[in-house]
């Protein structure tokens, strides 16, 4: 399996087959970052290492945890993949595959939507409206096994809530609830910096938080957004940032001293739904994607402790509706309803398409990346894992030249 040379001339999108897309109209007032000529674009180098099959309905989330990749799809079905040695091309091909997989388990009603790894514990968000905690074990040949240890919110937590009426919230005319449901999707999974957080959004337009401890709900911002949320991310200092149908970045903090979140700012320049939020390992830079086809990147204004956010510019070159987007080091990795993947590096403000991935038959639902290994002084080595909507999940290699 040879690698491939990313070509720079890919990286542009034909005027002439814009008329024909599907998806919203481009942010043409925002300038674009990725400038003309695309830096180490030629020096990039990639590879699908190996396809995953196994599931039989759309994948519709993805995980990494050390050796172990868990994915979920649309037909309620979680699967674990274990491979045994480092994804790295001369120990894998698409005959010699190193990984095994298992059904782990199938819940609830509908998609799985958003997976999370803590520790000895996974954390999976259900169509159903659910939360269900997972408890990891492993034996001397670390084989794996997993079990349900509850589903949020827990019965303990609904019976402390439900003699008291003002623990009762309207979700319809003539039906109430207590706060810590949810009465829709459950549409992502957060934790916090320290792990002792999970914060959770819906379609149902609430944000919660939840207690890992105990797996108490601690908080609900009601109303959070005027449609459903589809995104949230949280950085290391404890800003929370939400995305949402109705066009909408919010970003929330809990202040020292107080009890609950409060609304600190509202990022308003997408103009279609966003689907996807990711940040910078420090915090300072936020990436949105929306039905828009931009992603759009925001910088902390000038150091700022205060969470305000300022439009730095957009990222284009996707033809469909941005769907996902990872950050990994200085990469930024995007997969799109136009069925492929691109690879994003910033350098003093200046952004480039380093690769385009091509090869999913679907639109890219899902995608995380992990540092492989540095080769040396001059290159580092990545994995990215995709899953689509073509059923498949697939594993690339991405090498590019270290920026200097």
């Amino acid at each position: 399996m040879e690698l491939q040379r990313s070509s720079s001339s890919s990286n542009h999108v034909q005027s002439s087959r814009l008329a024909s897309l599907s998806s919203q109209r481009s942010l043409v007032s925002v300038p674009s970052l990725n400038s003309q000529f695309q830096h180490h674009a030629s020096s990039t180098y990639y590879q699908c290492l190996t396809t995953l099959k196994g599931h039989t309905s759309y994948i519709s989330c993805i995980a990494l945890a050390g050796k172990f990749l868990y994915t979920g799809s649309s037909d309620r079905e979680i699967r674990s993949w274990n491979h045994n040695a480092p994804f790295h091309s001369d120990l894998f091909d698409q005959s010699n595959s190193s990984i095994t997989t298992s059904i782990m388990v199938s819940a609830g009603k509908g998609a799985v939507k958003s997976l999370i790894v803590q520790s000895d514990k996974l954390f999976s968000a259900h169509q159903d409206y659910k939360i269900r905690v997972w408890n990891v074990t492993a034996d001397e040949s670390d084989h794996r096994k997993y079990s349900r240890l509850a589903t949020l919110p827990t019965l303990g937590d609904r019976a402390t809530k439900v003699l008291n009426p003002k623990n009762h919230v309207q979700i319809r005319r003539h039906k109430k609830c207590t706060w810590v449901h949810h009465v829709d999707t459950v549409s992502a999974l957060a934790l916090s910096r320290d792990e002792t957080l999970l914060y959770s959004v819906s379609w149902d337009r609430t944000v919660k938080v939840w207690r890992i401890k105990d797996l108490t709900c601690l908080e609900s911002v009601n109303n959070a957004h005027d449609d459903a949320i589809n995104a949230i991310a949280v950085s290391g200092d404890g800003y929370v940032y939400t995305g949402s149908a109705d066009k909408k970045i919010k970003v929330w903090k809990k202040c020292e001293g107080e009890k609950k979140h409060s609304l600190v700012d509202a990022l308003e320049k997408h103009n279609s739904g966003i689907n996807a939020l990711a940040l910078s390992s420090d915090g300072s830079l936020l990436y949105s994607g929306a039905c828009d086809r931009s992603i759009l990147v925001w910088e902390k204004d000038n150091g700022e402790e205060d969470g305000k956010m300022r439009l730095v510019g957009a990222l284009r070159g996707h033809t469909k509706s941005i769907l996902c987007l990872a950050m990994v080091s200085d990469l930024v990795f995007s997969g799109s309803a136009d069925k492929t993947i691109r690879i994003w590096r910033g350098v003093h403000g200046d952004y480039s398409c380093l690769a385009v991935l091509e090869g999913h038959n679907g639109p890219v639902k899902c995608l995380t990346a992990a540092v492989d290994r540095c080769n040396g002084a001059s290159e580092e080595s990545f994995l990215v894992y995709s899953g689509g909507l073509d059923c498949d999940i697939k594993v690339w290699q991405i090498i590019v030249p270290l920026v200097l």
